[in-house]
């Protein structure tokens, strides 16, 4: 297992970074558009938007490139890179859209 740099970067830095800004994109106002059964939310969310893209485009890159080197010896090189890159990119996609779940539930 090979210990990478902080923000080193591999294939899963690079996946995790595509995999964060496009579900960055829409995670926090797609949970407040089905909740609101209204499409025309998605536009109006567009700021929290931008910043759900950018923070988890950065956490995608850090997440993404620290957990690619160490699938390594389970996986394949390609095949790590693009697994530890998913699974980095997911965590603050997955974040973001609790975060609209909880922003659209009343109470």
């Amino acid at each position: 297992m090979r210990k990478p740099g902080i923000g080193e970067p591999n294939l899963g830095a690079i996946v995790g970074v595509v995999v964060g800004a496009v579900g960055g994109l829409v995670a926090l106002a797609m949970p407040l558009a089905i909740m609101c059964g209204d499409i025309r939310v998605l536009s109006e969310a567009r700021t929290l938007g931008l910043v759900g893209f950018l923070v988890s485009s950065i956490v995608g890159w850090f997440l993404g490139g620290q957990i690619a080197p160490r699938l390594e010896g389970r996986l394949s090189e390609r095949n790590a890179g693009i697994a530890g890159g998913i699974l980095g990119g997911l965590v603050p996609v997955a974040g973001f859209a609790w975060w609209g779940l909880y922003l659209a539930t009343p109470g």
